[in-house]
């Protein structure tokens, strides 16, 4: 670990804090850290009720959201544990009766810029460091699950189902355009009416990672590949009273990235930076559906859940996602 920062001193406490965790916890395991096949950091496997299946299914995955920048890696552990057993991964997971993966990414206090959460350029841009290319970390996570799965008697494809909201709303967004040939539906939701773009510009401004794609190749060493996310089922939500922006602050989004946002999406996050992305989205060709919910703010309440279960089961039944425009 030598020459790592921070991200080097929460890995060994996290090592710590794990170690011999992989026992079952109710329905539930902690798998530690496993540098050697590709994750840094743990992650939770949460298991459905019922005797496994041989049928092919699939892993949704909710990509932790501590809601707050710390130190101390048993915050980032206790906050994912929590959001595996009661936001909308667990209850999707329950409802669909399919495995729910949560990852335990730190998002230190020490290094506030490297909103890890939020898969922010900061954290996309790290070398030698472990919290470098999460979303590469993620997919060796859920390569490592599968398996898990497979020896308790559960088939899953390598595809996954994605769900986030706000910080991880933003994250499921980004990572299906990174990789979408490893996503077979998403739905991301409190977004700050911003998704990322499949486009290198907008209203005259360059769109950089995580605006948009004209970096990608630079970034990932590889070209956007727009007929495979394409293909892939999105739902996009928000609050009508939502108004937590995300963007007005430093730990998400440089000075430089916050003017851009203004002049080509616009200041406003509803109507005219939501409105901006799902005319993207529709000249795209993208399989995706945009909602709005009338008097909800920043959060879900027990009809957005459902709808987005509803999303889920449309998908795994035929593909075509029952989400109303």
């Amino acid at each position: 670990m030598v020459g790592f920062r921070i991200g080097g001193v929460i890995l060994a406490a996290l090592g710590a804090l794990v170690a011999g965790c992989s026992e079952p916890v109710a329905d539930s395991i902690v798998v530690p850290a496993d540098p050697d096949r590709g994750f840094h950091y743990p992650y939770i496997l949460s298991f459905p009720e019922g005797e496994p299946t041989t049928a092919p299914g699939f892993l949704l995955v909710e990509p932790n959201n501590t809601g707050r920048v710390s130190d101390d890696p048993a915050v980032h552990l206790e906050a994912a544990r929590e959001l595996a057993r009661n936001a909308i991964g667990g209850h999707v997971a329950r409802a669909l009766k399919i495995p729910l993966l949560v990852p335990v990414f730190p998002r230190p206090e020490s290094q506030w810029r490297v909103y890890t959460h939020l898969l922010d350029r900061d954290v996309m841009t790290l070398r030698d460091d472990p919290m470098a290319r999460p979303d590469l970390q993620l997919l060796a996570m859920v390569d490592d699950a599968v398996t898990r799965l497979l020896e308790r008697g559960y088939v899953a494809d390598r595809r996954i189902l994605l769900t986030g909201f706000s910080a991880s709303g933003a994250f499921a967004n980004r990572f299906t355009l990174l990789h979408p040939h490893r996503v077979r539906a998403v739905a991301s939701g409190g977004v700050n009416g911003l998704l990322m773009l499949p486009v290198p510009q907008l209203a005259g401004e360059t769109l950089d990672f995580p605006l948009g794609i004209a970096d990608y190749a630079e970034l990932t060493g590889r070209p956007f590949d727009l007929a495979a996310w394409r293909e892939v089922p999105q739902f996009a939500y928000m609050g009508a009273e939502d108004e937590n922006d995300a963007v007005l602050y430093d730990d998400g989004y440089s000075e430089a990235e916050r003017e851009i946002v203004f002049a080509a999406f616009g200041e406003r996050m509803q109507p005219d930076r939501w409105k901006s992305c799902r005319e993207v989205y529709d000249e795209s060709g993208a399989r995706a559906r945009f909602r709005t919910y009338k008097g909800v703010g920043h959060g879900t309440n027990s009809a957005v859940n459902d709808e987005i279960v509803r999303f889920f089961a449309s998908v795994l039944a035929d593909g075509n996602p029952a989400v109303p425009r």
